[in-house]
């Protein structure tokens, strides 16, 4: 059996809780099935309490062959925050922003930097996408052309030193091809309409489902957040910078990412968010993946 484990942000309580839910016990220092393993779908750090005590577990977890952990739009950005640009300054601006997001992570290993240093090796060696014969995972959006891109540029689907500093460069393929693999693919709200993220930050471009055919959908439908001001009105196709969508006859795939709220479920029979803002008063979330062809939401398990 396979575990999908949604983002965790720093909940190592959560975290611990839903591992003891699914069966897992811990032994010298790592937790441990019998016969299933986990796959973190990323985003370990920053906003939650317990940011060192997540690294760790997940951390021991792989080094034990008892879990596969996939980098997140947040360990990327840690890596881009703590790069050094060869123009000035770092490949992250350090701006208020920036340092805000990342704040509870700097604060967690403010007594213990070379520790940190140790985790952003450790954030390089973590694939951006996994597949098998039957399934595939990744932080935000699977795009099939973008994913065959990464498998061509990345080594052993990981990045590079050389490789981040080449995808910090904005407007080039990779840049590109990061910004959605790990960020999800956005669009520009009609009518020069704006909302406040969770964070109350000020947007202009929506989160879409990148797994709806854009030429049957609404601004409203398409969105993965609830927006008020959203028209349902058809899309204006020249405004996306792609009308590739994942399939309902694709292998089943499995994300985090979106800050979703209520109940878990399952978009379709082959789709699977697994955040459920647990960072955000929500639940930690996984699906038990155990040979079925088709999802059942009987096997999303939270805490």
């Amino acid at each position: 059996m396979t575990d999908l484990i949604g983002d965790i942000h720093g909940h190592a309580d959560e975290l611990e809780a839903l591992l003891l839910k699914l069966g897992y016990e811990k032994s010298n220092g790592a937790y441990s099935h019998p016969t299933s393993q986990v796959l973190f779908v990323g985003d370990y750090i920053d906003r939650g309490p317990k940011i060192r005590e997540t690294l760790h577990i997940v951390k021991s977890m792989v080094h034990g062959g008892n879990a596969i952990a996939l980098m997140g739009n947040h360990e990327y950005n840690a890596l881009c925050f703590h790069f050094q640009d060869p123009e000035g300054g770092h490949l992250r601006k350090h701006s208020i922003k920036n340092i805000t997001q990342h704040y509870k992570t700097l604060e967690a290993f403010k007594k213990e930097p070379e520790e940190y240093v140790e985790y952003l090796d450790w954030f390089k060696t973590l694939p951006l996408y996994y597949e098998t014969e039957t399934f595939k995972a990744v932080h935000a959006c699977w795009d099939n052309k973008t994913i065959e891109y990464l498998k061509k540029t990345l080594v052993n689907d990981r990045l590079t030193d050389d490789l981040i500093h080449q995808s910090a460069k904005k407007g080039s393929e990779l840049y590109e091809a990061i910004e959605q693999t790990l960020k999800g693919k956005e669009m520009t709200m009609p009518g020069g309409h704006s909302f406040h993220d969770k964070d109350n930050n000020e947007r202009t471009e929506i989160r879409i489902k990148w797994w709806e055919d854009p030429s049957k959908m609404t601004y409203k439908s398409i969105s993965v957040e609830p927006i008020k001001k959203l028209p349902e009105q058809p899309i204006n196709l020249s405004e996306l910078k792609s009308t590739n969508f994942y399939g309902s006859d694709d292998k089943k795939v499995f994300f985090g990412h979106y800050w979703l709220r209520g109940n878990p479920s399952l978009y379709k029979d082959n789709i699977c968010c697994l955040d459920y803002s647990v960072a955000k008063d929500g639940k930690l979330v996984a699906y038990r993946l155990n040979g079925e062809s088709i999802l059942d939401e009987r096997n999303l398990i939270y805490v």
